[in-house]
């Protein structure tokens, strides 16, 4: 397993849309394998291959109740809960902010596993989140366009003052 670097915001293949996956093979596997381990390492618990430049639709997620993470190709909703709920969310690609979002409480997510086969799981609270956040992200929809401009902008510009502070 290899650790991938992490595009940053504002970079443009964060707002593209990502390609569906139509081989299932060794190379799919080692990916998602990198995926994973640059997750751990960011530290995340999700994240796409997007978010290290490669525009195909693989999202892992690791909450901290799971064993292992969970690798899903090619996910799409299904259903959307009425319900909505508010939760702070950031990414692996604009670390140091985070603000809170509102989502369906509750989401049916179809998917492929590694080796194709089709699922689909249901999910409530930080799941559904996670499904959402990460489902936009394979769209082009980059968390912080969930927020009102005021909001969004604020937020770019403390961003853009971590950068600075770091560099």
């Amino acid at each position: 397993m290899l650790l991938r670097p992490i595009i940053r915001f504002p970079d443009p293949r964060l707002r593209r849309k990502a390609e569906p996956v139509v081989a299932f093979d060794d190379e799919l596997r080692t990916l998602a394998h990198d995926l994973a381990e640059t997750m751990r390492a960011a530290p995340g618990i999700g994240i796409t291959a997007p978010h290290i430049g490669i525009l195909k639709r693989l999202v892992v997620l690791q909450l901290e109740s799971d064993a292992a993470p969970h690798m899903y190709v090619n996910p799409e909703i299904v259903w959307t809960s009425p319900e909505m709920l508010r939760h702070v969310e950031g990414s692996v690609s604009m670390p140091g902010v985070r603000d809170e979002i509102e989502r369906h409480a509750r989401v049916r997510v179809r998917y492929h596993d590694l080796d194709g086969a089709e699922h689909e799981e249901e999910a409530d609270g930080l799941r559904s989140v996670c499904h959402q956040h990460e489902i936009d992200q394979l769209d082009g929809i980059f968390w912080i366009d969930r927020l009102s401009k005021l909001k969004r902008d604020r937020l770019i510009k403390k961003f853009e003052k971590l950068q600075r502070l770091e560099a």
